[in-house]
Order: structure tokens, then sequence, then C-alpha cells
């Protein structure tokens, strides 16, 4: 479970369909304003640093119709490499030599983060766009090192693209839907390992390695889907079809994964023999260095014992290198930001408490730790072997705030961003320059070009015009902490209505998400449910306080207090919220019989937690797409932080279903019918708990919407629901 993420933010982001033209105001910030896109940040689109040419760095053109090469020093355009009116495009991968494209069109997704596409090759000297193949629809292509092949899946499949001839070679015959998957993970690998892809060539392309995932044994799980509208489906008119798919529950059978190499040369395929329990996965498959070794990561179903492996592609040879292990789990860092280098490769571990970077080398010898320090590793960018410098982005004085940093090989620490709020980094490929990026509470998002150093050589986008559009709008944005009763400190924000009295007494809408290693207390513009609060400003026109606490488990503070919630999943959460809704009762500007609290996936979870938490602190509150029951939840993420119900039994007995009747307040319960990742299901039980427990609640259901809840109008209805909920219940006294 991934906090949720809008698909219109998204769209908007990487198809720039923003404009920030100055439009009419209406009387008061209203959902249609937070949901049309006129006050969404401009961005930098589909950055990539190159390789071929270390000073520059390629990005979808200001007009979304092609790919241009800029510099890193300037910022400035200096070639175009791809422009077409005709050609509709969502995406480009460049080969190696950057001599050629691949262009994506036609994009159909599966899951959160699968898609298959129609790519066309896009040679860049000759100026011809060729198909890559004629034979289907693509996904996950995947250049060999020396761009004259690519991979891709189809139907399960792997296949195999010669560009110099147009031959398309099958690799495997075994793929089936619900069955056998090659080189691509089935749902809930994909969800909660973070990866759409599992296969790799070798350094030098002569072999293809990949996780093939067995889900033959998985439970299927399925769901009706109507004929609904925007979109209509015309198959389901007279009876509803259904979607069935493989989803395994906490503590159900599992895919079975194994390691397969082809030689492209003789043809040849054969299996690497890694040592795995039946259980085990392989989280990550990883080109090295040496074209005669590939990495691969095992994890055991426990998730608190990584092994990694140099293998072989030629004779299934497997060596383990490296055992990283913990008392409760390892975070996903631990195998998502592994990197191999000619020297060795660099391991993100939370030995110490804290999130930091260490540098082996290839037999799995440590050379030395490359971070250290009272602070957490928040993105690891690039180790630069010749130099030894190390490049990343970590907690700068506490939770709240990033910058991003280098160590010399030394071990002396850089602060390259003096910002102060949350900045990020684009770094060459030979770390002389970055595009930094950087927003704070009040900031919106500004993109600069600066040098190794961090100074700063020309700006790209500052997003002022945004910032002057939304002044009249803005409610005052501030920090707080305090103490619960157990003398524990929490982090939080408010936004308080552009005309704040004081004197008056306010309702309070508190929102939060509350998952493992979340955070929603930080400061940058990405704040509240929609960046720079948008959607929390139509709350504050309507005359409320808006406000957002992070309470135990959630991230940048360290791996203990991360993990204090391990087995327990929301109720140290939950109690943290009825906390925070106590401490803001407490202000003199504040109604405590007026507070009401929300949140979505995780965040509707706590949010039915926390109001039946025994503490009657909540008036209201809206649930959307909420887990129910950990034991209805994916194998992978719910094991992580609970083991399974076999295991811990006492653990899953605490859950909204069995706390229905302590249920207190006005309760709106929201979710799709269609939603693969929290079922219906969640939905339907919670709910039936209530009415034998007596308790009243209002529900609304979206017909044929996924875990997201969009498509046609339904994401403003599903605001504005919301809104006027909060408006019913809580602000008349």
């Amino acid at each position: 479970m991934k906090k949720f993420f809008s698909p219109i933010l998204l769209c908007l982001s990487l198809c720039g369909l923003a404009p920030l033209a100055l439009f009419a105001q209406s009387a008061a910030f209203s959902v249609s304003d937070v949901v049309s896109g006129e006050y969404f940040a401009e961005e930098l689109r589909a950055m990539r640093p190159s390789k071929a040419r270390p000073e520059t760095y390629t990005r979808f053109s200001d007009d979304g119709r092609g790919v241009v090469r800029c510099s890193f020093k300037t910022g400035e355009v200096v070639e175009t490499l791809f422009q077409s009116d005709s050609v509709r495009f969502g995406g480009y991968v460049l080969s190696p030599d950057e001599q050629k494209m691949l262009i994506e069109t036609h994009r159909r997704s599966i899951y959160r983060h699968s898609f298959t596409a129609d790519y066309y090759v896009w040679d860049v000297q000759r100026r011809t766009l060729t198909p890559l193949s004629t034979n289907g629809p693509q996904q996950v292509v995947e250049f060999s090192p020396d761009g004259e092949r690519v991979a891709f899946v189809r139907a399960n499949n792997l296949f195999l693209v010669d560009l110099g001839t147009g031959s398309e070679r099958q690799i495997t015959h075994d793929g089936e839907r619900n069955a056998i998957l090659n080189g691509i993970p089935d749902w809930v690998n994909e969800e909660e390992f973070s990866t759409d892809r599992n296969l790799a060539f070798s350094a030098d392309g002569s072999a293809l390695a990949w996780v093939r995932y067995d889900e033959r044994a998985v439970p299927i799980y399925s769901f009706p889907i109507y004929k609904g509208l925007a979109p209509a489906h015309a198959e389901a008119d007279e009876y509803p079809s259904e979607y069935a798919y493989k989803y395994p529950v906490a503590g159900a059978q599992n895919a079975s994964v194994s390691a397969w190499a082809y030689d492209i040369a003789s043809g040849q395929t054969r299996q690497i023999n890694v040592p795995l329990d039946a259980e085990d996965y392989i989280p990550r498959l990883l080109a090295t260095a040496d074209a005669k070794k590939f990495a691969v990561c095992t994890l055991n179903r426990h998730q608190d014992c990584m092994d990694i492996y140099l293998c072989d592609p030629a004779d299934g040879s497997a060596q383990r290198i490296l055992r990283e292990q913990t008392d409760k789990y390892l975070s996903e860092s631990a195998y998502g930001d592994l990197r191999f280098y000619k020297d060795g490769f660099v391991l993100t571990s939370e030995r110490t408490g804290h999130a930091h970077l260490y540098l082996y080398g290839l037999d799995g010898t440590l050379k030395r730790a490359l971070t250290q320090g009272d602070y957490d590793v928040r993105t690891f960018y690039d180790y630069l072997p010749a130099s030894g410098r190390t490049l990343f982005a970590a907690t700068d004085g506490g939770p709240l705030r990033t910058a991003v940093f280098s160590t010399d090989k030394k071990g002396r620490l850089s602060r390259l961003t003096p910002e102060q709020g949350t900045a990020g980094a684009l770094f060459s490929t030979d770390g002389q320059y970055f595009v930094k990026t950087f927003s704070n509470l009040t900031t919106p998002p500004v993109f600069s070009v600066c040098d190794a150093k961090g100074q700063t050589l020309q700006t790209l986008k500052d997003n002022a015009q945004l910032k002057a559009k939304m002044q009249p709008w803005a409610g005052t944005k501030e920090f707080f902490s305090f103490k619960t009763k157990d003398g524990v400190e929490l982090n939080g924000w408010m936004i308080k209505p552009r005309d704040f009295d004081a004197s008056k007494q306010y309702p309070v809408v508190m929102y939060q998400y509350s998952g493992p290693g979340s955070q929603e207390v930080r400061d940058r513009w990405q704040t509240g449910f929609y960046p720079g609060g948008l959607f929390e400003n139509v709350l504050c026109d309507a005359g409320f306080i808006c406000a957002c606490v992070d309470g135990c488990g959630t991230g940048g503070r360290g791996s203990e207090w991360e993990r204090q919630t391990y087995l327990t999943l929301g109720q140290k959460e939950a109690a943290d919220q009825v906390e925070a809704a106590l401490y803001l009762g407490s202000l003199p500007y504040v109604d405590a019989e007026r507070i009401g609290i929300w949140g979505w996936s995780f965040g509707g979870f706590c949010t039915l937690m926390a109001m039946s938490e025994g503490r009657p602190a909540f008036k209201a509150g809206v649930a959307v797409a909420a887990v129910a029951n950990w034991k209805f939840y994916d194998s992978i993420y719910t094991e992580r932080y609970m083991r399974t119900p076999q295991e811990n039994a006492e653990g899953y007995a605490d859950n909204p279903i069995s706390r229905a009747a302590n249920l207190h307040g006005d309760l709106l319960i929201m979710h799709g019918t269609a939603d693969d990742n929290v079922h219906y299901r969640n939905c339907a039980e919670v709910c039936e708990a209530y009415v034998q427990a007596g308790k009243p609640f209002d529900m609304h259901i979206f017909t044929n919407r996924n875990h997201s809840i969009y498509g046609g109008k339904t994401r403003a209805y599903l605001l504005t629901r919301i809104v006027d909920f909060f408006k019913e219940k809580l602000l008349q006294k």
C-alpha cells in the first residue's frame, strides 16, 4: 500500500496540461478550482541525465510534443532530439549512446506502475520512425547496452528485437495470464516492491536475465464490472462482466519465483540456481559492471533478511556476497536503492538506527560508510567511483526539512542546497552539475541549475505566477508541535482561513495518512491532499481550520520511531490522532466539540480506528477506500508490518470491524467497486459490522472506480461530497 497519489496530478505533470493563465475568480475557492489544473505548479517533465554527453540532460519540450537536450550549465535547449505534431506520445527511452529513442504511444494502464504501449524506434540522426514491433503492444522495453537490441514483454512472454535487421525473437513461451509471468511482476510484487519489471541485460549485452513468477497457486480475486459511464462498458450492458486476477491476501499463497538467463548468441536458456525457500521473494535482479555476473536479491517472507547473490548466466551458479538482517523488517530502500559500480556496490542500511549508505566490494567486503550521522538519507542519487563522492538528499535538522548533500572519499559532508525547506536534485552523470528542485510550505517548486558546489547558475522555473495567483485564496500555513499524554512530541501543520479571527472558535478538519514510513508533515509545497493545500483552501473558505499530524510509525525520525507500530498497525496511530484532536481542542480558537478527521487508504483505516478508539474526540469523519481488516489486504505489505494472521492473531484482531461498537461521531464511508488494491470487500464488511452494532453511518459507492476514484466528474463529486458532509456535521454547533 503506497500513499494515495492523484492520477489527475500525474497526468498534468507528465503531459504539460497545467495552464497558469489567470481566469475569473469566484467568491470562494471551490472544488472546481482544485481539479481544474489551473492551480497546479509548472514542472520540468521527464528529465533524464545524459550518459553520452554528461554536461546535458533530456526532457520533454515545453509544448509536450517532443524531446529536447538541455545544457546543465544554462538550462537552455541545445538540440531537439524528437519533434512531432502528428505522433501523440507519452514517454521516451533513449539508447545508451542516445542515437536511438523509443517513443511510447497508446499507453494502456494495467496496475499502478505497469502498462502496455505501442513503441516506435526513432533514429536521431536519420530522423526515421519505425514500429518496434507490429505483432501487438509491448511492455517494459529495455535497450541492450550497445543499443542494437530491445527486449520487451508481450502477453507475459519475453521477446528480443534486433534493430539492425528488424527481426523479432520470442525467448519464452510459457507466459499466460493468471499463471506465468516472465520479466514482469504479478500484482502484489509490483505494488509492494515498487517496480513494473525484473529483467536486465548483462553489461556487454550478451545475455538477458529475468525473474519468472508462477502464480498458478495464488487464489483468484474477482469483482463485477458494471456498464457505468465515463467510460461505459458496453460488454456489461445486459449482465455485469467480471474482472478476475491473482491477489494473495495476508497469509495466503504467493507466487513462486525463479531466476533465468538467456544467451543471445546460442539461444540457450538456463535457470540461475539462487538458493530460495518456497516462500522467498526476488524483489530485484540487476546487471553489474562485470559482463559475466548478474546480481539477484532475495528476501524472506518476513522481510527481515535479504541476501545478495552474484550469478553467472553461463553456468547458472550463484554466490552469496552479503546478508542484511534486522529484528523487525527491512525498508524498501534496502533493495530499491541498491546500485552496482565498477569497484563494488552501494547499499542502504538502517543498522545504526538511521538510513545510511555503505560501499561494499564485489566480494561483499565492507569498504566504508559513505554517510553517517544523526539524519536519514531520503534519496540516494549517485556514487562517483573516480572521485569517491556520494550524492544524496537527507533530513535536515529534523524530519520536517530535506537538503541535498555530498560526501567525499574521506566522509566529509558538504551541503549543496542552502534553502530551508525541501530540496531535491537531478545530477549530471559526472556529478559536475545538478538541477535543483526546491519548495517549502509557502513556496511552489523552483527549478534551478547548479554547479557541483551548489552554486545556482540559472533559475529555470520559479512558479512565481502561481504563487501570486494563489495569494488571494491562501490561508495562513504554519507548523506546530505538542506532546501527548505520554510525553511523546508530535509534529503537525495547520492552515487557517484567510480571514482568521483569533477571538472566534473554529471547527477543525484533520487530514492524515499515518502509514508506516509515510510523512505528511514536511516543509514543502506538496502539503495536504493536493499540493499547495488546494483542497484545504476549499475547507478553509467554508469556515474550517485544517490540520494534519504525523503520529507514531511515520517517517523521517529514524528506524526505531517507524517500527514502534510493528505487529499492531492502527493502534498507536489512532491513539495519536485522538491526542492531536485533544490538543487542537485545547486551543482558544478551536471548538473542541466540532473536530473532524478524514483520510484515504491507510488514512481511511486510521480514520475508522481513531473514531472508535474509545475517546470521543471526533464529531465527524470520512474514510475513503479504507482497509477494514488487515486479513483482507495483500500479503507483502501486510506481513512486512504484521507478519501473518496465523502468527499474529492478536494484532489482526484489533481492527475497525472489531471496534464497530465503539464508533463515535458521524461517519461517511466512500469506496470504489473496482478497487483492485483495497477491495470493496473492506467497505462491505465494515458496513455490515456497523449495521449489526446499531451504528448509523452514511456511505457513497463509486461505480467501476479503482483505488484512486477518478474518471469523468468522479473526483470533483467525491471532494464536493466530503466538503458538504463536514459542513453539515461540523459548521453548526
